[in-house]
């Protein structure tokens, strides 16, 4: 039917060559949107894409700007939203679950700083402020804030390319805390211009198998750690990993060995008990800290005699030293700077909203992701301030935090001042810890990083998410871990751009006695129309597949008159394009519309469009393509289009 704002409609008998429902069938005309203004638009359009939640409804119909004024400070401070019904009980429950993750906050934060290949002081200080100003700013309840694995390794390997921590360590701490404020900058800078979708571009996929071959990398450069050996690799591929581990044979420590590989097995049991039971969480959650005082008691009595154990050594007690002036902002390695600050950042925030909606989901409450980049991106601008490298939400620390009882942030407060104990009174103590539990300790955390299942689910579902979980995987063990992660965003992309430039088209057929159609290869039972060719394109129409989808529909054409041919079936007649899923075209696609038409005009075929969305129809209303394709053109359904044009024929003497 032709295009009209009214509402008539036309009643016809529909007699389709197949069955069909036999009651009256109401043509529909077609209507195009209530008309807007360019300034309407773009301000719908703008909103639809920043302000999907549309952040400000809270603020609507208020009676007064003081009661606004206060749902602002709630907004950017969600610790004055459930700050005045906190009470007694849930402070009860967060002081047990902030002594809990502290408890494996502390070993973890100096496990995770040698990682980086930072002193294991500043893993300390970074589970200290950031857990503070994220209990302010953050919107979960049960994210534990601090370094984490995998932006630690990142972080490590990036900077070493270029400078070397042992050799010039002052330039390589610059450098850290340089990439932490510019990590921070780029993570609030997301939240505030509401550009998070930046971040989707690292599909769980390509996560996976990143993930997966970090954490055997992680893990194989911790056989320095638990073979006693001095002189290793810096580089983190898994082939020179592997050669320096039996290169250096002569340096393997018994000793080490044996003290090393114990921790790991008791780690590795506790972690497995929590796993099968989750009810005993604080068995795996104190092991790592119980480890740590055991080991540094048997290395204090056994220090005469085993010489082959290095430890950690002097620890400078009190507060976070201020770092601001050891940020550079010029210089040549501003850009290393910079790039590993956003790919840290990238990382780390991927993590950190990633755990917070986990848990949230739990619990049945929403975690607002700009909120989330926001407070992660402030919290370590103010780190990198105060002698702190990149932190964000763990899941390990997370975890063990929900499983204890986690009511609000206030653990995460109740953490950072066990933290400030152990750097006022009890860094002596940490003197004789030895290197080969904080490896243990590591192994045993990202471990449960490989996830195999994940993997062989992608697998089963989607072979291509699974091809790119792969290619990840294995950029990151033989590549590097940088060039892993570029590997996997562009795996990403290149997935996006094959969907957007090669979409589904379908041919659909008819679900007997109903005024269904749908694919003929899902539905054996659809039959299709004789004369009639319909097809369904799954995608919007735009510069970048256009050709494309007159290619592929004009090869369905082709194969349809072959198909007819063999079978001597009726002569086709009518092509009818279901644009259902089509819910945006642009100039290209209204081009290739009318080249289309034009092309099938001349080979005696019928063009028609069904059920085209308000926007889709508003262009071609604009663009004056619908006064080509006359009154038998455009229909509502697919049914009504069969049905009328069967009539029509039918009529004709």
């Amino acid at each position: 039917m032709g295009v009209n704002s009214t509402t008539t409609t036309v009643k016809i008998q529909s007699e389709f060559p197949i069955s069909m429902p036999t009651p009256p069938l109401e043509i529909h005309n077609v209507r195009l949107p209530p008309q807007r203004s360019t300034a309407q638009k773009l301000r719908q359009r703008l909103s639809d894409i920043f302000f999907p939640d549309d952040p400000l409804h809270r603020f609507k119909n208020q009676p007064s700007w003081l009661v606004k004024l206060m749902l602002g400070v709630q907004c950017l401070f969600p610790i004055f939203q459930w700050g005045p019904a906190y009470n007694l009980s849930l402070f009860r429950s967060d002081v047990i679950s902030g002594l809990t993750i502290a408890s494996l906050a502390i070993p973890q934060g100096i496990s995770y700083a040698k990682l980086a290949n930072l002193p294991p002081i500043i893993g300390l200080y970074s589970s200290f402020v950031p857990p503070l100003i994220y209990s302010l700013l953050g919107s979960s309840k049960h994210l534990g804030v601090g370094p984490v694995s995998i932006a630690s390794l990142v972080m490590g390997s990036m900077l070493s390319e270029t400078v070397s921590f042992t050799q010039d360590p002052m330039l390589y701490l610059k450098l850290a805390f340089t990439a932490t404020f510019f990590a921070g900058v780029f993570q609030s800078s997301l939240g505030i211009l509401r550009l998070g979708f930046v971040i989707d571009f690292l599909s769980k996929a390509t996560l996976v198998g990143f993930m997966a071959g970090a954490a055997i990398i992680v893990s194989l450069q911790q056989l320095k750690g638990l073979l006693g050996i001095t002189h290793f690799t810096s580089k983190m591929q898994i082939i020179p990993v592997l050669a320096s581990v039996f290169k250096e044979k002569d340096e393997w420590s018994w000793q080490t060995i044996v003290l090393g590989f114990g921790f790991l097995a008791f780690l590795l049991i506790t972690r497995h008990i929590s796993l099968r039971k989750p009810n005993l969480f604080w068995v795996s959650a104190a092991a790592p800290l119980a480890s740590v005082i055991l080991s540094t008691i048997l290395v204090f009595l056994l220090r005469n005699k085993a010489h082959g154990i290095a430890f950690i050594g002097e620890l400078p007690k009190g507060l976070n030293p201020p770092s601001s002036n050891m940020l550079f902002f010029s210089g040549p390695y501003l850009a290393l700077a910079i790039k590993t600050g956003i790919v840290t950042g990238i990382l780390s925030l991927t993590e950190g909203i990633a755990v917070g909606r986990t848990f949230a989901a739990l619990k049945n409450y929403q975690v607002d992701g700009n909120k989330e980049m926001m407070a992660i991106g402030i919290m370590n601008i103010a780190g990198s301030c105060s002698s702190c490298y990149v932190t964000t939400g763990s899941f390990s620390r997370s975890a063990v935090n929900y499983n204890a009882g986690a009511q609000t942030a206030v653990s995460n407060i109740i953490m950072a001042s066990a933290v400030l104990v152990t750097l006022l009174f009890l860094m002596p103590l940490f003197f004789y810890t030895p290197n080969v539990v904080l490896a243990a300790i590591i192994i045993t955390a990202v471990i449960g990083l490989i996830d195999y299942q994940a993997a062989y689910k992608l697998w089963k579902v989607d072979k291509l998410d699974f091809l790119a979980c792969m290619c990840s995987f294995f950029g990151v063990l033989f590549i590097s871990v940088p060039l892993g992660l570029s590997i996997a965003v562009a795996i990403s992309v290149f997935k996006i751009l094959l969907h957007v430039s090669r979409p589904n088209t379908l041919v659909l057929g008819n679900i007997p006695g109903t005024t269904i159609f749908h694919n003929v290869n899902q539905y054996r039972e659809a039959l299709r129309i004789p004369s009639f060719l319909i097809l369904a394109v799954e995608s919007p129409i735009y510069f970048a597949n256009s050709t494309y989808l007159q290619e592929r529909i004009l090869r369905w054409i082709r194969e349809e008159e072959e198909h007819i041919k063999a079978n001597n079936g009726s002569k086709l007649e009518c092509i009818i394009l279901d644009m259902t899923a089509v819910t945006a075209i642009d100039t290209s696609g209204i081009d290739t519309l009318c080249e289309l038409r034009k092309m099938l005009d001349k080979r005696s075929l019928q063009l028609v469009l069904a059920n085209p969305v308000g926007s889709v129809m508003e262009k071609l209303h604009q663009s004056n393509i619908l006064d080509s394709f006359g009154l038998k053109g455009v229909y509502l359904t697919v049914a009504e289009a069969v049905a009328d044009i069967s009539s029509s024929w039918k009529a004709q003497p």
